[in-house]
């Protein structure tokens, strides 16, 4: 199955995610998913990281469009980005690689062949006339060296490496969900070695410190009630049952968040 998906901060209200998808169409005859156009504007470590949460989920030769690009029409490059099973394309700001780098071994082209493009592209909108046609020509089948040469030279992006010992952990918030939910950087596979469910930890968030549980899931906590937990994307979270918890810490992304174990 072709599949061809797009992530932006375009938002729905005007037509620039209909018109990415009209040239995909008008060039492949791909299945076309919409991941999100709700990353806020210019946001880049926000698209990076939901395109890192979604992709153990898309089949064997999904092509990812990432358009969060505040520079484009500038000197900045256009990136293929190859690994075992996807190929991401978008802008060379850093978006697309952590999510190659969870993907684990990956090649990255710039891309140049003007042949892939559409004609005459615009200085404002790289998402239709760069990035789209890229991927609808590789689902086709154009060979990747074909719109692109191989290149070390990228921007690279690091969600931040959390720090755990015996005691603490320090991390930072890398999203916050339309629940409130924070999610932090701290990886289950790392944080299971030192905290079990049932545990409590003191939680340091700016100006605010409360002790919470660490639990299995949002309903095991009371109503209204703070809590720890590991969600759907296997890194820690800090919750509130029924509630939100960005509102009640006031925090925001890339805030620091240190926790010590009880």
């Amino acid at each position: 199955m072709k599949i061809i998906t797009f992530l932006t901060d375009f938002g729905t209200a005007d037509s620039y995610v209909a018109q990415m998808k009209g040239v995909a169409s008008s060039l492949s005859d791909a299945r076309l998913i919409d991941i999100t156009h709700d990353i806020r504007p210019h946001h880049i470590r926000e698209a990076a990281f939901l395109l890192q949460t979604i992709v153990p989920y898309y089949p064997l030769g999904s092509v990812h469009v990432v358009v969060v690009d505040p520079g484009v029409g500038t000197s900045r490059k256009g990136l293929l980005i190859t690994t075992k099973t996807q190929i991401l394309v978008g802008p060379d700001n850093g978006v697309l690689l952590p999510a190659a780098h969870f993907l684990g071994e990956f090649t990255v082209y710039e891309i140049i062949n003007k042949t892939y493009l559409l004609d005459t592209p615009s200085n404002t909108f790289h998402g239709r006339d760069v990035f789209t046609p890229v991927a609808a020509h590789i689902t086709n089948g154009v060979p990747f060296d074909q719109i692109g040469q191989q290149t070390t030279e990228y921007i690279d992006l690091n969600l931040g490496n959390a720090e755990i010992t015996e005691q603490t952990v320090e991390g930072k918030i890398v999203y916050i969900d339309r629940f409130g939910n924070l999610i932090t950087n701290i990886p289950w596979y790392r944080l299971r070695d030192v905290f079990t469910y049932g545990k409590t930890a003191m939680v340091f968030l700016g100006s605010h410190s409360r002790t919470m549980p660490f639990v299995q899931t949002y309903g095991l906590a009371g109503v209204g009630e703070p809590l720890l937990t590991i969600g759907s994307s296997n890194y820690l979270e800090i919750s509130m049952n029924q509630g939100n918890a960005s509102e009640l810490f006031s925090v925001k992304e890339d805030d620091d968040v240190k926790l010590l174990f009880k």
